[in-house]
């Protein structure tokens, strides 16, 4: 195209961030602008100005102008419509920005969110407002026949934003857009208002359109094949300046000024450098000053209350000097960097949270390197104790300015976002995200608007393996999984599926909120940035419009206040704890406690923070931790990469192996990690050492070797090597050292976060080592929705030999609770009892006594605290057993159970007389007695596991121990103890996970369980195809492991699986049955007399001889007869 040709400008694309209608990427829009030297090009989404920033800044980086506009829905006369504004100036994107924040600030929730029409007139300057197409406010007026409303309106636009209003026409060949654009064709000539034409764009390419139809449906909550729903035409992709002239040929002025459009614009957002906000002082002190004062405060309190009384008396003075000189030190690079009140916020809130008894973390990265933040009370960890680096986290030579994440209790952190709100007010908010459409979640959404049954669907789905860890796109799921194209080949409708899935996956498809992050700006933050509301969230503040990427390129500082349910349980655990026994300060536990390390050392870490991994267990065991310092080297080791010189540090701390320094001038550095180059501070502390680097100049290199960028790299090497030979260290010597410390700095960990974060790990540690049934009590309680967490400390309890009570509405609780050494039961637990109901019911059992029977629970209880769901949890679950053990019958009752309920609960409100006093009793009128119809053990267990999600009174597997001791089954944990390498075992399937491996072959993760436990096993893809279809949870197998003795973990694999069903209900061909002479003949034939399949011998013992039968028919032999059989004392044995 000559570039002196008018070229048509697509000012209203619609990109991803037009949630479920815009399907245009912002990279791949720069992209197609850049290929197509497109000169200007304008966004207008709909309800919200999200994408502006990151569209403003890609747009421009490739020689576009960008026009940043939004659509906004306006209310008049209760009709709700669009209108398309744009910014012209800074103070028209202000006016923009104040206008998005206000449809969601001030809606409810309940409509999508809009403003009045008078918020517009209200703050119109340097705003360019179009009248938009038939699908928009002044269409919406127009359909409802509105035509004097729809000129008075646009008298009123006219006298307010004069040449600032355009009467838009679009020309998409849709329903009633013809008629809509001649009305709107006379009011423009009427008027002499100026027309433009525009395109609505949702998606670049043609080729989209289809999967743009469904991505509709998709918002819309519809069907493709509804006919009643919002259907655009085809036309809505970037067209050729060619066909868009041709389509608008007939109106030359609107052409005209759609060219001129972008020459009316003068702004466009840019990314800012970060601006704190300004604090009040008392007193007209600075910041500095203040921060000067609070830190020297704190230290005084730090080294009285904390380090002096570590210390000899003689060396105090010594001590204090240190840690001022270090303060100050620090203060000085604080100041310079003009950060002191981001420090000063962040203790402020810390404070706060403290003093409310809101449990704070110890710190987390590299923050909990500041003997600043130590003072300030933002970390509780002393820098100088563990030789932590503040450089780390502030130096003059970084680029981008750091921030602490600070970790709160999760269930109070709430209270921290209120006081945040009442302190600055409208000037702090959390930070939106976006929910994208993954693989999973497109095959979902794409499968319902086509009408796939979800049945169907959610199969297909369960073909992507479920790894957060290692998310696979849709396209790399259907290379790896063949059953893919099976499924296309058997029904067209699939390979539309999947087609359509394709083109929609990576868009995104909801916001919501980043609970954890906040901005604070100070100011009124609607007058920098746009800000939306999530009703559905119930959080306190609202968000930015922006993501964090944007919200941080548009100058605001981020402050992350995340929830770390560890600090939860150990606040729960510490109240059960001096509630019951002597008050206990976990700030001030001895990091030393030799059971603690003993405990560890075990590998028994089941709730540990941090240290319950498999992995993490078999390393612990093999590491033997008698310092503090092994669990903070433990927490940086335990990652991909530097995982494997965990076998080098443990076979250096047991003596096996000498440590190797390098150099003889490393030794004090790496001493404390035997040799190993663990942590980044090291790297650090290596460079000032031997190269003379500042300790900004040593962070420059550790940033370097982490991000492994070549050229930086050789600049940094050579200051390393010319550094290292000024101090004497030869060059090719100095050249050796940098290429053996390099690899180690690519995945060396922060000690300051991994310090930090072991010493939560070591608090969990002490807690179940000396308060252990509060410790697991506690953290059952934070579990509850989690029943493979509640399964594995169910059953490191029995481990423990902690009696577990059993859910029961007399005893239990809605938590779980620990009394004279047990443990009982978390009522709320259970699947679909609320715990809040559940609550209500055991205050009601607390203060008028026990429930005696069913009756008098249904006289008692409140409706609005019983449901269906609920009480059918209860009654599964076996909390009713009290009152009435028959679990049927109680199932089969609960629609007259929650009848009666309501009846009584209603005479009570109306204190009429009872209902059925002096004649029948509840009982009798609910239950019919006689025709009770008690459920077998397999069906309660089942129901058990429904309710519970495992199961605890009794385990499936018990009712088959002598079917299985015939087969020579054993357990798991016989298995692994014995010295056979295959053997036969039984378990229950509680989960199965289904993974891929790096070479796409499907594999799975599944636990089993027996009555000693629960064990894991890897079920790898021969043996998981063949059995796939059988593998359900709560079923039972016998499985036949074999062990790996060329694995040096000796792994067990699975040679085969079949289900106990199968075993029980195998035919046998012969049994041999053995009784004496004491035989109860008549009653042994009344056994044996059903006509079936299996030939019958027979042994009898009579005085020293055996005599040998064989019955002349073919019998009748399952696991009920053998069960009957072998119950008869005069049976000796019975072979297969």
């Amino acid at each position: 195209m000559d570039k002196h040709e008018p070229q048509f400008t697509n000012f209203k694309i619609h990109s991803q961030y037009s949630i479920c209608e815009g399907a245009v990427k912002i990279d791949e829009l720069a992209d197609y602008c850049k290929e197509k030297k497109i000169k200007a090009i304008g966004l207008c989404d709909s309800l919200n100005l999200c994408g502006a920033l990151e569209f403003s800044e890609k747009i421009s980086k490739v020689g576009t102008q960008p026009i940043i506009g939004t659509n906004i829905n306006f209310k008049q006369n209760d009709i709700l419509g669009k209108l398309p504004l744009f910014a012209k100036t800074k103070k028209g994107y202000r006016n923009l920005t104040k206008l998005s924040s206000i449809s969601y600030l001030d809606s409810d929730g309940t409509t999508d969110p809009f403003c009045e029409i008078q918020n517009l007139y209200d703050n119109h300057e340097d705003l360019i407002v179009l009248s938009g197409g038939i699908h928009n406010f002044f269409g919406n007026l127009f359909k409802l026949n509105k035509l004097s409303l729809i000129k008075k309106i646009i008298l009123n636009f006219e006298k307010i934003f004069k040449d600032n209003f355009y009467i838009e026409i679009q020309r998409h060949n849709e329903k009633d857009e013809k008629i809509f654009e001649d009305f709107m064709l006379k009011l423009s000539f009427e008027l002499k208002i100026p027309l433009i034409c525009s395109r609505e764009v949702f998606y670049i390419k043609k080729e989209m359109a289809e999967a743009h139809d469904a991505l509709i449906c998709v918002g819309e909550k519809s069907f493709v094949d509804d006919k009643n729903r919002i259907k655009y035409n085809y036309n809505h992709n970037i067209s050729s300046n060619d066909e868009i002239i041709e389509v608008f040929k007939d109106i030359p002025e609107a052409l005209e000024n759609n060219y001129n459009f972008p020459k009316r614009f003068s702004f466009k957002p840019k990314k800012i450098k970060p601006k704190l906000p300004s604090l009040i002082i008392k007193n007209n002190t600075t910041v500095e000053d203040e921060l000067l004062s609070q830190a020297k405060e704190g230290l005084r309190k730090r080294l009285k209350n904390f380090v002096l009384i570590k210390k000899k008396i003689s060396d105090h003075k010594k001590i204090e000097n240190l840690y001022n000189d270090r303060l100050n030190h620090e203060i000085n690079i604080i100041n310079s960097m003009n950060y002191p009140s981001y420090f000063l916020i962040v203790s402020d809130y810390i404070k706060w949270a403290k003093k409310n008894s809101i449990p704070v973390g110890p710190g987390r990265g590299s923050g909990a390197g500041s003997l600043v933040a130590y003072c300030l009370d933002i970390t509780d960890l002393d820098p100088i104790e563990f030789n932590l680096i503040f450089e780390r986290f502030l130096n003059p030579d970084r680029i981008s300015m750091p921030d602490f994440d600070i970790d709160f209790c999760e269930e109070q952190r709430d209270k921290v976002f209120e006081y945040l709100k009442k302190k600055y007010g409208k000037g702090v908010a959390h930070i939106i995200t976006f929910g994208k459409f993954k693989a999973r979640m497109a095959l979902r959404d794409i499968g319902r608007v086509l009408g796939l049954p979800y049945g169907y669907v959610d199969r297909i789905c369960k073909m992507i393996p479920f790894d957060p860890s290692r998310p696979l796109t849709l396209q790399e799921s259907i290379n790896r999984e063949p059953r893919f194209q099976d499924e296309i080949k058997q029904n067209k409708k699939v390979e539309k599926l999947i087609e359509l899935s394709l083109k929609l996956e990576g868009l995104n498809r909801n916001m919501a909120t980043h609970a954890a992050g906040v901005v604070i700006a100070g100011d009124e933050l609607s007058d920098q940035i746009p800000l939306y509301i999530d009703h559905s969230s119930k959080l306190p503040l609202p968000s930015t419009q922006y993501d964090m990427y944007s919200s941080e390129n548009a100058g605001l500082v981020k402050f992350d206040l995340l929830g770390l349910k560890t600090l939860t349980v150990i606040d729960k655990t510490i109240k059960m704890i001096n509630k019951n026994k002597n008050s206990l300060d976990i700030s001030k536990i001895n990091l030393n406690e030799q059971k603690v390390f003993e405990l560890l050392s075990t590998g028994e870490t089941t709730g540990l923070f941090q240290l319950e991994s498999t992995g993490m267990r078999e390393a612990i065991k093999q590491m033997k931790p008698n310092k503090f310092d092994d669990i903070i080297a433990l927490v940086a080791l335990y990652r991909p990469g530097p995982m494997s010189n965990i076998p080098i540090y443990n076979d250096c701390k047991n003596g096996i192996k000498n440590p190797e320094y390098i150099h003889p001038s490393l030794k004090s550095i790496l001493e404390p990690t035997y040799g190993i180059i663990i942590y980044q501070e090291q790297v650090m502390q290596i460079a000032q050492t031997l190269a003379g680097f500042s300790a900004g100049e040593a962070d420059i290199l550790r940033r370097a070797m982490g991000k492994k960028k070549r050229a930086e790299l050789e600049r940094q090497k050579e200051r390393f090597v010319n550094g290292a030979v000024k101090n004497g260290i030869k060059k090719d010597l100095a050249n050796y050292i940098f290429t053996k410390i390099e690899p180690f700095a690519e995945y060396g960990f922060n000690k300051s976060h991994a310090a930090a974060y072991a010493l939560i790990a070591y608090q969990t540690a002490f807690l179940k080592t000396y308060y252990k049934e509060e410790f697991i009590a506690s953290t059952m309680s934070t579990e509850m929705t989690n029943t493979s967490k509640l399964r594995e400390f169910v059953d490191e309890l029995k481990r423990l030999k902690v009696t577990v009570i059993r859910p029961n509405i007399n005893k239990c609780f809605a938590d779980f609770k620990t009394i004279n050494g047990e443990i009982l039961y978390g009522l709320g637990a259970i699947k679909n009892v609320g715990s809040e109901a559940i609550s209500n019911l055991i205050i009601e059992r607390e203060n008028n006594g026990k429930y005696t029977s069913i009756d008098d629970f249904i006289k008692r209880a409140n409706p609005k605290d019983i449901n269906k769901l609920q009480l059918e949890g209860l009654v599964k679950s076996g909390a009713f057993d009290d009152l009435n053990e028959n679990r049927g019958i109680l199932i089969d009752s609960i629609p007259k159970i929650i009848q009666l309920n309501k009846v009584f609960y209603d005479e009570k409100k109306t204190k009429q007389s009872n209902l059925f006093e002096d004649s029948c009793t509840v009982t009798q009128s609910v239950f019919n007695l006689k025709n009770e119809k008690i459920w077998e053990k397999k069906r309660i267990l089942n129901e058990e596991f429904k309710s519970l999600g495992f199961y605890i009174s009794d385990h499936p597997l018990n009712s088959y121990i002598n079917i299985l001791n015939q087969h020579n089954v054993i357990s798991f944990k016989k298995f692994i103890s014995n010295n056979n390498n295959e053997g036969l075992v039984s378990g229950t399937l509680m989960s199965i996970q289904e993974k891929k491996s790096s070479k796409g072959t499907p594999f799975a993760i599944a636990k089993f369980s027996d009555k000693f436990g629960e064990f894991e096993l890897f079920i790898f893809s021969e043996i998981l195809v063949k059995n796939r279809e059988i593998l359900k949870e709560g079923e039972s197998f016998v499985l036949t492991l074999f062990k790996d003795t060329n694995n040096i973990q000796r792994r067990i694999n699975v040679k085969k699986i079949i289900s106990i069903e199968q075993l029980i209900n195998h035919k046998y061909k012969k049994v041999l049955i053995e009784i004496d002479e004491n035989s109860d003949l008549e009653e042994f034939k009344k056994l044996l007399d059903t006509k079936g399949e299996t030939e019958i011998n027979l042994i009898l013992n009579k005085k020293d001889k055996k005599y040998k039968f064989k019955l002349e028919n073919l019998r009748k032999f399952d696991l009920k007869l053998f069960n009957e059989v072998k119950s008869k004392e005069y049976v000796k044995k019975i072979v297969f």
